[in-house]
């Protein structure tokens, strides 16, 4: 049976982090502070933040790498064969949010993680994926974004953008709020069949396929004239995210209970964000268009009935 190369999956991860923050430099013109970490209980990383720039209000890219003697309640209560393993994870993870309300706030991570135990095979899967939060929806956007996480899946099977884009509505929905998150794109998880080589090869046609994916809305929307109206419009759907990445996302409850840098873990949140109690967009509007026709489960390439 083949073992999983942890060195190869790590190289790989820091050659993309390079490789986005070099592309976000070259579109807004302000560079990245990196600040370099180390966890007490075994690992660490390098956090790269980008604040206050000519498009990004705040942008993080992460490497973590940890490890340890044992895992958190949060990874053994669905997987309780991993209790009394040693674990490593190790991924990338993103986040943007552009000033600019018509610029859609973007989100990105992948990621791998290894069990072991003495006598016995290794556990290990990766996951990850892409997403967009917009605030004022452009269907040709939607439509791009969408083709791009398509043809990242398209060499793996005719069944992984259907299934990884149905995965990804599901997961970022606001329960407690009937709603998306955003338009989605991809999600998946605890993925290691067939092979390492073909989980490894997703991963990274996925990780590297996110930039494709998001550097042509950011050139066509980045001097879309803005309003104070649209950008309070967008600090409401903030508030969205923040729920979101507080009350349900597996990586931040992850983090925090396996001890992880909580700066590094908390930088997906946007730096101004607003709520305001039981808003709700005037009927025919902009910001109800928003609800009604990006806010859904969609076929955004109109294949469901092809």
């Amino acid at each position: 049976m083949q073992q999983p190369d942890t060195k190869r999956v790590k190289d790989y991860l820091l050659a993309l982090q390079d490789s986005i923050c070099q592309a976000f430099t070259e579109l807004d013109g302000q560079v990245f502070i990196e600040d370099a970490w180390d966890r007490p209980g075994g690992g660490g990383g390098r956090s790269r933040v980008l604040s206050d720039g000519n498009i990004i209000e705040k942008g993080g890219v992460n490497f973590s790498h940890v490890f340890g003697e044992g895992l958190p309640a949060s990874a053994t209560a669905h997987r309780p064969e991993l209790a009394g393993r040693s674990f490593q994870a190790m991924g990338v993870s993103l986040v943007i949010h552009p000033h600019n309300p018509h610029l859609p706030t973007s989100h990105a991570n992948v990621r791998f993680f290894i069990a072991e135990k003495e006598g016995e095979d290794p556990v290990w899967w990766f996951g990850g994926g892409f997403d967009l939060t917009p605030y004022y929806g452009v269907e040709e956007d939607c439509v791009h974004w969408h083709q791009v996480a398509k043809q990242a899946c398209q060499p793996f099977g005719e069944d992984y953008y259907p299934r990884y884009k149905k995965w990804c509505d599901d997961y970022f929905f606001l329960k407690h709020r009937n709603e998306p998150r955003g338009i989605g794109g991809l999600f998946f998880d605890d993925l290691n069949t067939p092979d390492f080589e073909t989980s490894f090869a997703f991963m990274r046609s996925v990780g590297d396929a996110y930039i494709d994916a998001y550097r042509p809305i950011i050139e066509k929307r980045r001097d879309t004239p803005w309003t104070e109206a649209q950008r309070d419009f967008q600090l409401h759907r903030r508030g969205r995210y923040v729920e979101f990445n507080l009350v349900y996302d597996r990586g931040t409850l992850f983090g925090l209970q396996s001890g992880g840098r909580t700066e590094s873990i908390l930088m997906s949140l946007p730096p101004t964000v607003r709520w305001s109690y039981d808003w709700a967009p005037e009927a025919g509007s902009e910001e109800a268009r928003l609800y009604t026709d990006f806010l859904i489960s969609k076929d955004w390439l109109g294949e469901d009935d092809a």
